[in-house]
């Protein structure tokens, strides 16, 4: 068994960008698209290891530097988000909570996206959800076609995470 080794920094920006590193193409493209609509400059880097060993290291490490984010002092902790992707439309809402989760009526077990055996976004979106201590809930509205039901979900979770990172406008300060 190789050890897999993640490092993941988030700072809140006027736009998202991303350096993504995690050995998966469709796993780095959907982490940026996750960025870019939060609004975070994210760096995540994961390695070496296997690819189910890849996803969860890089939902750990970026659920515990969003984690870090939503503990910062007036972050709302909370948001949502209604987004969508060609046909395919998700939406996401979350909250702090001690008892973490992640609940969706999307199933791509079945699936093979980006030639990875498993559901690669619930399996990453566990554990985010765990390591930022989150409960996120994430629905499909419309969508047939796996990428762009990816790319709707990861936009639409990324989305009310910025919210949920950036300062409620009454915490500012004076």
């Amino acid at each position: 068994m190789t050890e897999t080794s993640t490092g993941a920094r988030i700072a809140l920006a006027a736009e998202g960008s991303a350096n993504v590193a995690t050995g998966l193409p469709v796993l780095d493209h959907l982490v940026t698209e996750l960025a870019r609509l939060a609004r975070f400059k994210l760096t995540l880097e994961v390695g070496p290891g296997g690819p189910d060993a890849a996803v969860v290291a890089a939902g750990r490490a970026l659920g515990a530097a969003i984690g870090e984010r939503l503990s910062a002092a007036g972050a709302a902790g909370a948001g949502w988000a209604l987004v969508p992707a060609d046909e395919a439309l998700a939406s996401a809402a979350l909250e702090r909570d001690p008892n973490p989760r992640l609940v969706t009526n999307v199933d791509f077990s079945d699936q093979r996206v980006g030639g990875l055996g498993t559901d690669v976004a619930s399996r990453f979106l566990q554990e985010l959800a765990q390591a930022a201590s989150l409960n996120v809930h994430v629905r499909l509205m419309e969508g047939t076609d796996p990428q762009h039901v990816l790319a709707a979900i990861f936009k639409s979770v990324g989305a009310a995470l910025g919210q949920a990172c950036r300062p409620i406008p009454e915490a500012k300060e004076q």
